[in-house]
């Protein structure tokens, strides 16, 4: 398996940064996973768009535009025989000076690598068990809108998911609402209305997030953002939460209950892969 790293295809053994590298010493950079069907990458611009969003507002220096790094994609997509599978693009501050001043990091560190897609059956979305995690998120929160290398609060919440034997843990917010999933954006069904939280709650703006609300209008589906409690969603007709590696999941479970299972997901299941294939054909 080969990696992407500053320019140059290598085999993943030789692929090494310093230990000097500020994401590793600090988080201090930003990542994208994305979704690579028939060779090529799903919504490849949004993608870039936040990348190149979060890069400006950090002031970390992005080394290609769109078109330069979509190049490098391809090359890695086929260096690698990766034709389904998932992407993963880091971008660092690279290294600098002792400390948590930027100054002196001007040399950004960009690592790109594909990943083995997960066996999925198209028919229907995985079954996921859901639980409400301890760890909260600061509403109105600006660095929420990026995929920052910092991480802790959704590792944390992931533990707590991995000691529940679920697959998800969701994350409620300084103010009691939940937010989101550690890897992934929260909807549910409500009286036949698609529902998300709103992203000033301190989402963030996942791109597999504006697809499903893309699909639900296309499908007749009215959609709100609106605040749900744990309380709430545990009433809802059908939960589901949204990422780039597989689409959708729906929750089967939120914190050992079973919860309602509903028509509309396994509708917007559909879509979505059905929307995957056209645009990557």
């Amino acid at each position: 398996m080969h990696v992407f790293l500053n320019g140059c295809l290598v085999p993943e053994g030789q692929a090494v940064i310093s230990i000097f590298d500020r994401s590793f010493l600090y988080g201090d950079g930003l990542f994208e996973s994305l979704c690579v069907f028939n060779g090529k990458p799903f919504r490849w611009n949004q993608h870039f768009e936040r990348l190149r969003h979060g890069a400006e507002y950090l002031g970390i220096r992005l080394p290609y535009g769109s078109e330069g790094l979509l190049r490098f994609v391809k090359d890695l997509i086929t260096q690698n025989s990766a034709r389904h599978c998932f992407l993963r693009i880091t971008l660092s501050r690279g290294v600098g000076i002792r400390g948590y001043s930027p100054k002196g990091a001007d040399n950004p560190t960009l690592v790109m690598s594909t990943h083995s897609a997960p066996e999925l059956d198209m028919r229907q979305p995985p079954g996921w068990k859901l639980i409400t995690a301890t760890v909260r998120l600061p509403a109105n929160e600006p660095l929420a809108q990026f995929k920052t290398c910092n991480k802790l609060q959704q590792i944390l919440a992931r533990a707590e998911a991995d000691r529940a034997g679920a697959d998800e843990a969701l994350l409620m917010n300084s103010e009691g609402a939940i937010v989101e999933g550690a890897s992934s954006n929260l909807f549910w069904a409500e009286n036949g209305v698609v529902c998300t939280p709103p992203l000033v709650a301190g989402v963030l703006p996942g791109v597999t997030r504006s697809v499903i609300l893309e699909i639900s209008s296309n499908l007749g589906f009215v959609t709100r953002e609106k605040r749900i409690t744990p309380a709430e969603l545990q009433l809802a007709q059908g939960v589901f939460v949204s990422l780039s590696t597989i689409g959708l999941a729906e929750g089967i479970s939120l914190d050992g209950t079973t919860v309602e299972q509903s028509e509309i997901i396994k509708k917007l299941w559909s879509a979505y892969w059905d929307l995957v294939q056209t645009e990557t054909s």
